[in-house]
């Protein structure tokens, strides 16, 4: 059998305390037992288990992350406000290829592309070989790409693959 990850199951219980509004060693139990049911059914449905190295760099994406988001929601905001009389905005697709073939990192990077304003994850090539992303103010493809590839999938392939 499969080891059965604690930290969910804790969660549950924890989740099953909090809605079930009282603590009771009766509460508590079927909190366990209820826990226990749903992390062994879910791990049925789930084959394809993470293997985390490097969990470390995930600090310095999440940074990265954090002050995009910022700066995008002040250029998006620009944007739709119309204080960008200077310059045309041009948006565009962008068809980035991709080394990351594993499905968490994916899930990772499409959270990391969805959270930060002015870009969508438009889809991926059924081969997952290539992402294609929309960016609402696109000014440089070139550089656009080299950014998205050495800040956000160079460090999740060094955590996921």
């Amino acid at each position: 059998m499969k080891r059965i990850p604690l930290f969910l199951a804790g969660t549950l219980v924890v989740i099953w305390l909090l809605l079930n509004g009282e603590v009771s060693l009766f509460a508590l139990g079927f909190g366990v037992l209820l826990s226990g049911v749903l992390v062994v059914s879910i791990a049925r449905l789930r084959p394809v288990r993470p293997h985390l190295r490097n969990l470390h760099l995930a600090v310095p994406i999440l940074g990265t992350l954090l002050v995009d988001i910022l700066q995008s929601n002040v250029a998006v905001a620009r944007i739709v406000l119309g204080l960008e009389r200077k310059r045309e905005v041009h948006s565009g697709f962008l068809d980035i290829p991709l080394e990351l073939t594993d499905p968490h990192g994916l899930a990772i990077l499409a959270m990391i592309v969805t959270s930060t304003p002015g870009t969508a994850w438009a889809g991926i090539e059924s081969d997952g070989k290539v992402l294609r992303l929309h960016v609402l103010d696109l000014k440089d493809a070139d550089d656009w790409i080299l950014f998205f590839k050495k800040h956000y999938e160079q460090p999740l392939l060094r955590i996921f693959q």
